[in-house]
């Protein structure tokens, strides 16, 4: 899985469970279908917490230990996941309710991967963080995005589910893959 390289490019999130990343997954697949838009089928059904970063691969194992230590500190999180939303004209997400224990999970990662990262890795810097798990995005067209988007700003979704784990993924170079996952409070 790991790519021969000297710096891997990963990033930390939430997964559901398998039934509800098989329901997500269909979602994705009918945006692949119905309006050409297959990017984000590149990984499996998720919640950014830390937006992609480069990490030397020799060093994944300090990498590995540093979140198992830090997930370990953090209490499972209640996540509701309610109806779609969007970031014109090119993203459509399923839309996750955001709660003060989210947003502190999101916050302390960030702030966890910062201090590991020297503080200059982290992307989205002074972005407000939006909940979301993203069912189209980046070959999204404007146009499809204008077709795709009224049948799902209306469109019911309702789903939750108890985040326990915090999961690093890893690009192999053509997709998103599961690296490893941290169970939090054990």
């Amino acid at each position: 899985m790991l790519v021969d390289n000297p710096k891997q490019r990963l990033f930390l999130a939430l997964l559901p469970p398998p039934a509800l990343q098989e329901q997500v997954t269909a979602i994705k697949q009918q945006f692949a279908e119905q309006f050409a838009s297959q990017a984000a089928l590149r990984s499996p059904p998720h919640i950014t917490l830390v937006p992609p970063f480069e990490w030397p691969s020799s060093d994944l194992p300090a990498l590995t230990g540093s979140l198992e230590a830090f997930a370990k500190q953090q209490t499972p999180v209640a996540i509701q996941l309610s109806g779609f939303g969007a970031f014109a004209p090119r993203v459509i997400f399923i839309h996750v309710v955001p709660s003060p224990e989210l947003q502190q999970l999101q916050a302390q990662a960030h702030h966890h991967m910062g201090i590991l990262l020297n503080q200059k890795e982290t992307t989205a810097q002074g972005r407000p963080f939006v909940p979301h798990m993203t069912v189209a995005f980046r070959d999204l067209t404007p146009a499809h995005f204008r077709a795709a988007w009224p049948q799902f700003k209306t469109r019911f979704f309702q789903s939750s589910f108890t985040a326990s784990a915090l999961t690093l993924l890893l690009h192999d170079g053509k997709r998103w893959q599961v690296f490893a996952q941290f169970s939090m409070g054990e």
